[in-house]
């Protein structure tokens, strides 16, 4: 039997778990055992028996690198952006001129502690919001979901759903399945 857990890591979330810039890991694979040198953690989920019991370990173990690197808040700069993007729909001028840097100051401090740009991390908050509407089946014309998910027009939706995803939004909604982000291939 196979067994699998992911751990979802909050916007910010990555320096207190890795001791790291989040940018430094941004598109690229590596292996945990490269990055926590010294621990067997995923000889220690071998060995514990019940699913109950391994998420409670996988917990203590991430509670413990967290102590690791106690300085590593998210910033306040970082805090104002995340906010202005999901309450307010900022781009990422608006923003800048909003907390009150440079665009390229607010790149820079966003990517070092996000791990993307902040116009990737909109892009990708757009192209989920409209994953969300078509999972839950959203009956509108394309147009009316691109505008309602923050898109310009509807070819900025469908060439950025295909950039995320690789197939476009008709697709997905004929083969969407029980998980919003996974799709059945036939």
């Amino acid at each position: 039997m196979e067994e699998l857990v992911g751990i979802l890591i909050q916007p910010g979330g990555f320096a207190g778990l890795f001791g790291e810039r989040a940018d430094l890991f941004f598109e690229r694979s590596i292996g945990l055992e490269e990055v926590w040198a010294g621990t067997s953690l995923t000889d220690r989920l071998c060995e514990v028996p019940t699913p109950v019991e391994k998420l409670k370990t996988l917990e203590v173990f991430l509670t413990g690198r967290l102590h690791l690197h106690p300085g590593t808040r998210r910033s306040e700069l970082v805090d104002q952006a995340l906010q202005l993007f999901q309450k307010e729909g900022f781009y990422v001028a608006e923003c800048a001129r909003s907390v009150g840097v440079s665009e390229r100051r607010l790149s820079q401090v966003f990517r070092e502690q996000v791990g993307m740009s902040p116009k990737m991390w909109c892009r990708i908050r757009r192209f989920q919001t409209a994953v969300r509407a078509l999972h839950h089946g959203v009956d509108v014309p394309w147009a009316e979901l691109a505008l309602r998910c923050g898109y310009y027009d509807q070819s900025h939706f469908a060439n950025d759903f295909r950039a995320f995803s690789g197939i476009n939004p008709t697709t997905y909604s004929a083969r969407r399945g029980p998980w919003q982000n996974h799709v059945p291939i036939p």
